[in-house]
């Protein structure tokens, strides 16, 4: 069982708007995120501090199952609380975390992963790729597949520690790395951990959108 969790509880500091409301190709990019996921999801979760702003998510997504809305569980711990916030919620013991600034999310990635996770016993299936900055170690958090039960307790400590990398916690669990050469047969097109942040980007997203789609 899979609950997918969008994280919108960014600040859009370079967009200058709330960058999961804006208009993706004529409706709010987080919609597209949802609906590009919600085959595959048992439980459908969106992690905001503005529950009103994302209400009209369960008229317009048409999914069978309600977009449960749910506001941070650590506030003020960054990227590491949201993490948390989206791994505590789920009610299901698999959890995909995808940021919601992400229009090309893979669905087929993370049915991959789930494959991945049970047969190898992993608590983490995470891709990690060739970073411009050593900040995150290429891993790409925001788009991967987590075990609630060995993840959660892992992430609380590393909070109760007062630490915040958003990964400073693998070294206590099992994680399955997806490598570059597995990606360009899980993601052909190379676009599902891409995030945009300007409104040049969307444009950009936009095009690329309609050649991939």
């Amino acid at each position: 069982m899979l609950s997918v969790v969008i994280q919108a509880g960014g600040q859009s500091s370079r967009m200058g708007e709330d960058k999961a409301l804006k208009p993706f190709l004529r409706r709010p990019l987080i919609q597209r995120v949802i609906e590009r996921l919600a085959s595959i999801a048992d439980e459908l979760i969106v992690t905001t501090n503005r529950p009103a702003d994302y209400e009209f998510l369960n008229a317009s997504t048409g999914s069978a199952q309600p977009v449960r809305l749910m506001p941070d569980l650590k506030p003020g711990r960054g990227a590491l609380g949201g993490l948390y916030t989206a791994i505590a919620s789920a009610s299901h013991p698999f959890v995909a975390v995808v940021a919601c600034d992400m229009p090309f999310a893979s669905k087929n990635f993370f049915e991959s992963a789930h494959r991945l996770i049970v047969a190898e016993e992993a608590d983490v299936v995470i891709a990690r790729v060739e970073a411009e900055n050593e900040k995150s170690a290429g891993y790409e958090p925001l788009h991967a597949l987590y075990r609630k039960e060995t993840c959660l307790p892992a992430i609380e400590n590393a909070i109760e520690k007062d630490l915040w990398k958003v990964i400073v916690w693998f070294p206590q669990v099992r994680v399955r790395t997806v490598t570059e050469e597995e990606l360009k047969i899980l993601d052909p097109s190379g676009l599902c951990f891409w995030n945009v942040n300007t409104s040049g980007e969307f444009q950009k997203a936009e095009l690329l959108a309609g050649l991939n789609d």
